[in-house]
C-alpha cells in the first residue's frame, strides 16, 4: 500500500500514524473513534472513490460594489460497498467548487451498513438495509425502507445516485417536506445512512 500522497504533510496524529503505516484501514479510524480532518487519509486508505456531481448553482451576493456571483456544488463519493460522503464548495471558479466539495465529502465520510432487512426477501445478503431508517434536512425528512432483491431503487435520481455509491440495490423510499429541493433531499439520505453505523458493530463491515 502506498503511504504517502505527493507532498503532503500529515497535520493531525491520525494523519501521521497513517503515513507510518501504523494504521491501514479506514476501519479502524471509526472503531477508534478518530475524526478525519486531512481528506489524503481517505485517499490513501480508501483508493478508487467513484465523484459524482449531485447538484451545481449560481449563488450571488449583495455587496457595496454590487452582485458577486460564485458556483456552489454538492459531490457524493463512494466505492459502491458500504462507504458514502458528502461534501458541498462553493468558489468563483465552477471546476473549484466541484474540488472543495469533494474534498469536504472525503472529511464527511461514513460506513453504512448494508443487509436485507424485507420480511419479503430474508436472503441474508447485503443488497440493502438490515433496518428502516429515517434523516431530516431543513423541511425534508425521509425514511430508507428495505426492499426484497430485484425492487431495484424506488427513489429520486439525487437519492438514487447516493444510494449506489453505498451499494444498496434494492430499498424504498419515502419522503416528506420540500422533497423538490434536491440539496435537502440527498442530505436526509445521507443523515438516513448514517444511522445505520450507530448500532454496527465490528463484524458488520463486510457486510
Amino acid at each position: 500500500m502506498a503511504t504517502e500522497e505527493k507532498g503532503w504533510i500529515p497535520r493531525t496524529s491520525l494523519g501521521k500514524l497513517v503515513q507510518e503505516g501504523r494504521i491501514t484501514s479506514i476501519e479502524d479510524i471509526f472503531t477508534q473513534g478518530y475524526r478525519i480532518v486531512e481528506p489524503e487519509i481517505v485517499d490513501i486508505l480508501l483508493p478508487g472513490l467513484e465523484v459524482e456531481v449531485l447538484d451545481t448553482g449560481l449563488v450571488q451576493k449583495q455587496t457595496d460594489a454590487g452582485e458577486k456571483g460564485r458556483f456552489r456544488a454538492i459531490v457524493a463519493i463512494g466505492n459502491r460497498n458500504g462507504w458514502i460522503g458528502l461534501g458541498s464548495g462553493k468558489a468563483k471558479q465552477w471546476r473549484n467548487a466541484i474540488e472543495k466539495a469533494t474534498l469536504d465529502a472525503k472529511l464527511n465520510i461514513t460506513p453504512v451498513r448494508r443487509g436485507c432487512g424485507s420480511r419479503e426477501c430474508a436472503c441474508d445478503q447485503p443488497h440493502s438495509l438490515p433496518f428502516k431508517v429515517r434523516g431530516k434536512c431543513g423541511s425534508v425528512i425521509i425514511e430508507l425502507i428495505p426492499g426484497p432483491r430485484g425492487l431495484g431503487l424506488v427513489a429520486s435520481e439525487g437519492v438514487k445516485t447516493v444510494l449506489q455509491l453505498t451499494g444498496i440495490k434494492d430499498i424504498w423510499t419515502r419522503a416528506f417536506g420540500s422533497t423538490r429541493t434536491r440539496a435537502s433531499m440527498v442530505y436526509a439520505t445521507f443523515a438516513a445512512l448514517k444511522e445505520t453505523f450507530k448500532v454496527v458493530t465490528p463484524k458488520d463491515w463486510t457486510t
